[in-house]
This record gives C-alpha cells, structure tokens and sequence, in this order.
C-alpha cells in the first residue's frame, strides 16, 4: 500500500498533487460512511469510533514501518497542535459524525458536513479577525441554503418520532462539522510551515483521538450512555475493519497530504464533495434520491467554492 501511495505522489508530482488526494479522500469517505452507517446498527458510535481509530492506527504503523520513516521530524508546537487537532477533529468530531448517521443517515450527514468551511470562515471572522467580502458571505448563505433546502425534506412516512431524529441527527451533524471545522485549523497551522508527513501527521491525530475516547468511555459507561456490544458476526467485523481502512486510514492520509500540498481553500472545498460521490451510491443501494436533494448538493458545493474562490 506505501508502494501504491509512493507512485501516486510521484505520479503527481507536477502539480495537482493535493487536489487528487483531496477527490480521493472525499470518494473514500462516501463509501465508508455508507457502510458506519450500517455498523451503526450494532456498533454504538463511541466504540465504533474507537474501533475505526485502533485499526486505523495498526495500519499507519504498518505502514511507517514498511517505508522506514521511523522518527517524524516535527516540532513541539507543531506535535501539540496535531494532537488538540486529533482530540477535536477525530475524538469528538467523529463520535458526533457516527451518532449522527444512526439519525440522519450518510447522504444527509456529509451534506451537513460542507457547513464545516464556512464555519471555519465564521471562526477565523471571530478569533482572526479576517475579514470576509460580499462574495465570501454569498457562498456562506449559499451553502446554508443548499443544506437546509435537502435537510428539511418531508418525505410521507414523516411522523413525530422521525422528526425528533432529524433534529438530534442535526444537532450532530452540527457538532461534527464545527469540530472538523476547529481541527483541520489545526491541522492546517501545524503541517502548512513544517516538513512532518502526512503519513505522520495522521497517525499523531489518530493516537490523540483514541487516547481521549479511552479516557472518555468510562466517564459514558458510568452515566449509562455507553453499552458494550460485542461483535460476534464475522461479517461485522470484516465490514468495521474494511471501512476503517478506506475513511480513516486512506482518507484522513490523503487529508493530511490534501492539506499539506494545496491552498486550504481547495483542499476544504473538495474534501467536502462527498455528497456528490454518495449519490450515485445511495441509488445504486436501492435509496430514493430526489431531484431537490441532488439540487441541494449542487447549491451547497457551490456556496463552499464561492466562499474560498471569489473571496
């Protein structure tokens, strides 16, 4: 797999190199929330979350081995940075991710999740000060039009009980975008000037996110909000393991490398196409898209690349 990746930055070379890894990780994503999505009937998202960041970080340890790049070079400010990023991008941002998919499903989810660029805007307004012209606030409208617009879609079976699911499965999903929103900052301020891989970067995210959900899981056990369900479908288990692989170990690798080799604007642009992958997707499973849901992400993609391309 190092061997693959290694020709793809090669091949890459020339230009485009982020561009590409942030299309791929998007597509991975797609598939792999569709399958969290099934898991989640089984799997709560706590340990779920957990599950996906242990195998995530056998993989990339495999993988640091195979290539030889044993010592990362990184500086303290930077290796704290990766962590915090860790902690909220992955830790926190993840388990809301996977609760909210019980409620809202995949499709629905990562078309929330393209409020994360704005939200990031909003935040760099608030803390930075950086300040945002007509068209960067046209694209933020833009892109909360888009998402509302496919959000609050009625369909026939909406009853009371769904639609106190929609609006915890928002609740999430919101939640999820700010802290994917807070951790690719971070993210972004410790690989943008320093030379840490991605592969690095990626496993230093991963172990911060795991350690945080060991030390929060007894705090949820004790409250009654975590039950330990055990896996005993091989089925299970193969499907948890499949979508680590594909959405946390390729996906947050070709992140980190998105975010390193590209502009932050395009790399959150495109990381953030995955609704547009998911279609094709969730009709070939069998689920009912609507014309105002396919317009939907096509408004809210292009509220995402108004923001960061005419700003």
């Amino acid at each position: 797999m190092y061997l693959i990746f290694n020709n793809y930055l090669k091949f890459s070379s020339t230009s485009f190199k982020g561009e590409i890894a942030a299309l791929a990780a998007a597509c991975l994503w797609a598939v792999a929330s569709l399958i969290y999505g099934r898991l989640g009937e089984r799997i709560p998202p706590l340990q779920l979350n957990l599950i996906k960041g242990i195998v995530a970080i056998a993989f990339l340890l495999l993988t640091i081995l195979i290539s030889g790049e044993l010592v990362p070079n990184i500086a303290p400010l930077s290796l704290c940075l990766l962590l915090l990023s860790g902690v909220v991008g992955i830790g926190l941002g993840d388990t809301a991710f996977l609760a909210a998919i019980n409620s809202l499903g995949a499709r629905r989810v990562l078309l929330i999740g393209t409020l994360a660029p704005p939200i990031t805007a909003v935040l760099a307004l608030i803390f930075l000060q950086e300040r945002l012209n007509v068209s960067a606030w046209c694209g933020i409208l833009l892109t909360i039009l888009g998402v509302a617009w496919v959000v609050t879609e009625r369909t026939p079976n909406t009853s009371d009980s769904s639609a106190t699911h929609l609006w915890q499965g928002i609740g999430f999903s919101l939640l999820a975008a700010m802290a994917n929103a807070a951790g690719g900052v971070l993210s972004r301020a410790a690989l943008a000037n320093t030379r840490v891989s991605p592969l690095w970067a990626a496993l230093l995210r991963l172990i911060a996110a795991v350690l945080i959900l060991l030390v929060w899981i007894p705090f949820a056990r004790r409250q009654g909000s975590f039950q330990l369900k055990t896996l005993q479908s091989t089925q299970v288990v193969l499907a948890a393991i499949f979508a680590a692989f594909c959405g946390t170990f390729l996906g947050i690798w070709l992140q980190q490398t998105a975010i390193k080799f590209t502009a932050a604007g395009i790399a959150l642009t495109l990381l953030q196409t995955s609704p547009v992958f998911i279609i094709p997707l969730a009709i070939w499973m069998g689920e009912k898209v609507s014309i105002r849901a396919i317009a939907g992400v096509v408004i809210a993609l292009a509220g995402v690349g108004l923001l960061f391309y005419l700003s």
